[in-house]
């Protein structure tokens, strides 16, 4: 009989039980390890998600995670790994579709400074058409990967996996295309002023 059979789950301390996750896969003992930390969890997506359902629904995901991230990562720390996860699964969570949408595209979202004109009101079908334009002037990849992001609500990973880029790569070229549509966007502003 092995050593970690004989711990219980209630007086074993994290690493045990992570230990013994890894080696026999019962959910049993992840479940334990997860209970002591679910208030923790549950906090954490509620901070991030700021709806108490949602953060509920957040911490059941999570688990389901866990399950596969726990065997596949050296955790020296688990709560504050098992923190880390959470963040990261609340910020994606609110970057997929069911946070972000098409209105959300504008010259604040691109971090963009409004300027008065006229009425002190942009008209929106020619900002987004200016958006269009300058989407253009984009390399490919900045093109792709902000036009994903940003029109098409993809998160990270589903832009990795239709575009084969890593999540760097992603991040870079979403912050170098946004960068280059403000630059595109203010040129064309002072263009249209004179």
């Amino acid at each position: 009989m092995s050593l970690l059979k004989n711990i219980s789950s209630s007086t074993a301390d994290d690493q045990e039980l992570i230990a013994r996750y890894k080696q026999s896969g019962d959910l049993k003992t992840l479940g334990d390890l997860y209970q002591r930390y679910m208030e923790l969890v549950f906090g954490a997506c509620l901070k991030y998600l700021k709806d108490e359902e949602k953060a509920k629904d957040a911490t059941m995901s999570i688990f389901e995670e866990l399950i596969i991230k726990a065997k596949r990562y050296e955790i020296k720390n688990f709560k504050s790994w098992l923190y880390t996860l959470s963040k990261n699964y609340c910020l994606m969570q609110l970057r997929s579709p069911k946070y972000l949408s098409l209105k959300d595209l504008d010259i604040e979202r691109m971090q963009l400074t409004e300027e008065v004109h006229l009425n002190g009101v942009f008209d929106k079908e020619d900002q987004l058409n200016q958006v269009q334009d300058c989407l253009e002037t984009l390399v490919p990849e900045q093109k792709t990967t902000v036009s994903l992001f940003y029109l098409e609500n993809k998160c990270y990973k589903e832009i990795s996996e239709i575009t084969g880029l890593d999540w760097n790569k992603i991040r870079s070229q979403i912050q170098n295309g946004r960068r280059n549509l403000k630059i595109c966007m203010e040129a064309k502003f002072i263009i249209d002023r004179s």
